[in-house]
């Protein structure tokens, strides 16, 4: 039996929600909340918990069926990343959005922290470049590092139209063509929908190995699918513990009881907040581990719940800035301002019980106080004592802050964590009243870049562009 199967296993693993610090008892009675600020919202909780079944019943949340369905497909990913670790050097993303922000959170939360530099025999597989822009310097340079033969470009798109992708796919099928020739195919995965878009014919007259997208799974919900499993798997992380810890945080929040329910009792405090005008809400890790969770975090939250429109078709506007910060590096940055700035954010902590590695500060300079007391601790006692003084400061200062605890960073907590942060968003959109799954504000940019580089079908939005306001010099200095 594996350890994620074993019950007291899963239990030590199991994520903590300390949201003492959004309390009265501690935020103070003005800013702080009271159980019976939120059990005045027990019907809206539960008529948001049993939307959240008939959705997920309809197909309408399939990304969270991941965890439980998807055996052959991961059968299918860990024989390719078993094969093209036999020879592949490097692994490559073409991605944006979702599809670059999740690869890129969890290889750097479980893998070497500096896994490119290692040597061959210790990294294990191959180096994992993700290419999320389109910036023409950073492009460029990947290919004075990598050598294309020995490289295997995941292109990452489910509608196959993803301007930013799509155009680093051509780029990359000519290079290879170039190099390769006719062979090129084998250098070259697409994961894409099933049936639709560009891609995916693309995909099969070239004859590229393909691997699906879920119908129902958007990009900011993909990282379970093999959107992220199968550059994880090809860097060496077990994806079925990954899986299986989101499986575990799943069934948690099934809980109708918010109090028992680790994605609703946050949702609905963040909702309780807005509701205030708390329209920030930072992540900060306490690991460096972790810090790309909090940018994959932002697209979470900004995308699914910054909307103009209700589900009734009303004005309202709603949702938070997602700020993203680093313990301890923005305690000399960002912290200044969140304990003495305006009463307008939310912060999480991501933070960890135990380090994976420690580092001893040793005692030298005895005779000079100021400094000799860190001999003797660790780089763990100091970081986590940093992380409990900041709870601290926000708390004196009144200022809302919660904390989501990891005994340790494994393959099974990471998973946890990004299940839990998935429900809570979609829970929080169904608080709102809003449609958490689309994203009608990303595509007039969208269109308007199709206009502008001549897409067929986009003539009457060239034309619209053509009649903007010219800019006046004046303004320009």
């Amino acid at each position: 039996m594996n350890r994620y199967q074993q019950p007291h296993w899963q239990e030590e693993m199991k994520l903590k929600v300390d949201f003492n610090n959004m309390m009265k008892g501690f935020a103070g009675p003005v800013e702080g909340f009271s159980k019976e600020d939120i059990d005045a919202l027990a019907v809206k909780i539960s008529e948001a918990h049993q939307n959240m079944k008939e959705k997920r019943a309809a197909g309408e949340m399939d990304w969270r069926k991941l965890p439980f369905e998807q055996a052959d497909v991961i059968k299918d990913i860990l024989e390719t990343a078993q094969e093209l670790r036999t020879w592949c050097e490097n692994f490559v993303v073409l991605g944006i959005g979702g599809s670059a922000l999740g690869p890129l959170a969890v290889q750097t939360a479980l893998n070497h922290l500096h896994y490119n530099e290692l040597a061959t025999e210790k990294r294990g597989g191959p180096r994992l470049y993700v290419l999320d822009n389109v910036d023409p310097e950073r492009v460029a340079a990947l290919f004075d590092v990598i050598d294309p033969k020995k490289t295997v470009f995941n292109v990452i798109s489910k509608s196959g139209s993803t301007s930013e992708t799509m155009a680093q796919f051509m780029i990359v099928y000519q290079l290879l063509r170039d190099k390769l020739g006719n062979t090129y195919a084998k250098n070259m995965i697409a994961t894409t929908d099933a049936e639709k878009g560009n891609l995916i014919k693309i995909a099969q007259e070239e004859g590229y190995k393909t691997f699906i997208i879920p119908q129902g799974v958007g990009g900011r919900f993909s990282e379970l699918c093999p959107v992220g499993l199968l550059p994880a798997a090809v860097c060496g992380i077990d994806i079925t513990e990954l899986l299986a810890g989101a499986a575990y945080m799943d069934q948690l929040c099934e809980e109708a009881d918010v109090y028992r329910n680790p994605a609703y009792i946050r949702s609905t405090l963040q909702y309780l907040a807005m509701e205030r005008g708390k329209n920030v809400s930072v992540m900060m890790p306490y690991t460096d581990a972790l810090k790309y969770f909090a940018d994959w975090y932002a697209q979470l939250w900004a995308e699914s719940l910054g909307k103009r429109k209700s589900l009734t078709g009303e004005e309202v506007f709603v949702g938070q800035t997602p700020v993203k910060a680093l313990g301890t590096t923005d305690q000399h940055s960002q912290v200044q301002l969140y304990v003495e700035g305006p009463f307008d954010k939310v912060v999480t902590f991501l933070g960890v019980s135990r380090y994976r590695q420690e580092v001893a500060i040793p005692k030298v300079f005895n005779h000079i106080p100021g400094i000799s007391f860190l001999g003797g601790h660790s780089l763990g006692d100091l970081i986590t004592a940093e992380q409990m003084a900041t709870e601290y400061a926000l708390m004196k200062a009144h200022r809302l802050n919660m904390t989501i605890i990891l005994p340790e960073i494994n393959a099974f907590t990471i998973g946890q964590l990004i299940q839990l942060l998935e429900i809570e968003t979609a829970f929080t959109g169904e608080l709102l009243n809003i449609n958490a799954f689309d994203q009608p504000g990303v595509e007039e940019g969208k269109n308007a870049t199709y206009a502008l580089l001549g897409r067929p079908g986009y003539e009457a939005k060239k034309q619209e562009l053509e009649g903007r306001p010219e800019k006046k010099k004046e303004f320009i200095i």
